[in-house]
């Protein structure tokens, strides 16, 4: 199925509407050029009202760590952007509910399939790390993104900027001071197809 077919069909996806607080408004981008693709969790509130993927803190710091400016960041030649789950889920007790389990098998091979180019998929928290690294996912979280190079250069597994993941970011350092760099690194040559 053609990509622009099935970004439509996304866009009407109502599969696990009844389990959608505040209704399905699926948040996905992609093109047939794009050359990394982030997978992240599931939108937020303010990503569910804006329509725009990570247009919320965790996108500002995504960026950041990326070192790509907005207009970089939102061109679907360069990034293309994939949850785990497509809808707000809801609200837990500490941040929202997990991304439901309906929308990476139903639609994620069929995207990936008309995205030939890509060099690089960027596995952001747990949920997309044990999906897409099966049994090669470590125990924890800050096992997995420290061993990064192993899962070079298919994936590179980082942690969720969330501001609510600042006390894991306090506890482990090393993350920003020494793989940060070499991810904006990786992401730059690939951007500007060095």
């Amino acid at each position: 199925m053609p990509l622009d077919h099935l970004l439509h069909n996304i866009s009407q996806c109502d599969i696990c509407k009844s389990h959608l607080p505040l209704g399905p408004r699926p948040v996905v981008t992609a093109n047939t050029n794009s050359k990394i693709v982030i997978i992240g969790q599931a939108p937020g509130t303010k990503v569910h009202a804006s329509g725009i993927p990570w247009d919320d803190q965790s996108g500002k710091k995504l960026r950041q760590w990326l070192d790509v400016s907005d207009e970089d960041f939102y061109d679907t030649t360069k990034f293309a952007i994939i949850p785990m789950g497509f809808c707000y889920p809801g609200k837990a007790k500490t941040g929202d509910l997990p991304p439901r389990k309906e929308c990476a098998p139903q639609w994620h091979d069929d995207l990936f399939k008309n995205m030939p180019h890509v060099e690089l998929v960027i596995l952001i928290g747990a949920y997309a790390q044990k999906y897409y690294l099966k049994e090669q996912a470590k125990k924890t979280l800050t096992e997995t993104v420290s061993e990064y190079e192993s899962y070079l250069p298919k994936y590179f597994p980082i942690p969720h900027p969330s501001p609510t993941n600042r006390f894991w970011r306090a506890k482990n350092p090393w993350f920003e001071e020494s793989i940060v760099p070499i991810l904006k690194d990786k992401v730059q040559e690939i951007i500007n197809g060095k």
